[in-house]
């Protein structure tokens, strides 16, 4: 195949959008990221498999479901105390902190809510549980070395320039 259309071990540039259901972006990239199609790269199954074919150029918009997307959103990871017990510095939506179980394995919570004196943080996904579209446009595509492949992802010289 062509070096200009996404297919197995080529490395491949993308720019991307994350929508909610409502259609609001979520998440954006603009500056090129990179993957190794066919290689584990950690893109999500589904948005890969849209991309088989697709030519420098070309824009695609895939919908995940919870299952295929960030997971259904888990009550356990969600948890809510009187705001006087907790920090100062961590009394706003978008905090972060990290706190680790008795085996030692740590965990990331964003403080996701406050009302009424009451402070809720959450370690899911922020879009847990949601339909999400993407929005995804191939910038650049080219053959991926031996090192790239096995490690799904292109080295970190960006894509090459396409005219």
């Amino acid at each position: 195949m062509s070096d200009s259309v996404v297919c197995k071990n080529k490395a491949v540039y993308i720019t991307y959008s994350i929508l909610d259901q409502q259609g609001d972006v979520k998440e954006q990239s603009d500056v090129p990221i990179g993957y190794v199609h066919g290689a584990d790269s950690g893109l999500f199954e589904q948005v890969e498999a849209a991309l088989e074919g697709a030519k420098p150029g070309d824009q695609l918009e895939v919908y995940l479901p919870p299952e295929h997307g960030f997971g259904a959103h888990d009550p356990k990871l969600t948890f809510t105390d009187d705001i006087e017990n907790v920090p100062p510095e961590f009394r706003h939506v978008g905090a972060e902190v990290e706190f680790q179980n008795e085996h030692g394995e740590a965990k990331m919570f964003r403080v996701s809510k406050i009302e009424n004196g009451k402070l809720t943080i959450d370690a899911n996904h922020p879009f847990a549980g949601q339909t999400v579209k993407f929005v995804v446009t191939v910038m650049a595509i080219r053959d991926a070395t031996p090192e790239e492949i096995a490690n799904g992802r292109p080295d970190e010289g960006g894509p090459p320039v396409i005219h």
